[in-house]
């Protein structure tokens, strides 16, 4: 991938559960991340377990009624985590956090941190790497994104 990280940039990499907010302890040539703090999004039951109701009908002007879409659980806990690590990443900003900041979450999660970034938060993005690593460990991380 070949990214140069200065020294002291975070490298936030997260999904729709965990959300690990790294720092670069070394060099541009020689990275070295240490993990800063690691948020874990709270058990979420299977949807039968959150809601059981029938979903709702919809009455149409001409011909028989419709059913509506059930809510999906699941994807609002999601869109909540993505607010709660945006969230985080401002707080950061706001106590003295990083200068440069990197991005890394697959393309759904991307879109959904764009979207509660603040301005400031954005404007200190380095980059944004559209992958899942969050299952990868740390000297794993840094070897993907610095490897030419």
């Amino acid at each position: 991938m070949d990214l140069r990280i200065p020294h002291d940039a975070w490298v936030i990499v997260c999904d729709a559960r965990k959300a690990m907010f790294l720092r670069n302890q070394g060099s541009v040539a020689q990275p070295k991340f240490e993990v800063v703090e690691v948020k874990k999004a709270p058990e979420n039951p299977p949807s039968a377990r959150q809601g059981t109701d029938r979903p709702g009908r919809m009455q149409n002007a001409v011909g028989p009624t419709s059913a509506t879409e059930g809510t999906d659980w699941h994807e609002l806990a999601e869109i909540q985590f993505a607010r709660d690590t945006a969230a985080a990443v401002k707080h950061a900003d706001r106590s003295g956090g990083p200068q440069d900041i990197v991005l890394v979450a697959p393309p759904r999660i991307l879109a959904l941190l764009r979207q509660y970034l603040d301005v400031q938060s954005r404007s200190r993005i380095l980059a944004e790497v559209d992958k899942d690593l969050t299952k990868h460990p740390i000297h794993e991380i840094e070897r993907l994104l610095t490897a030419p």
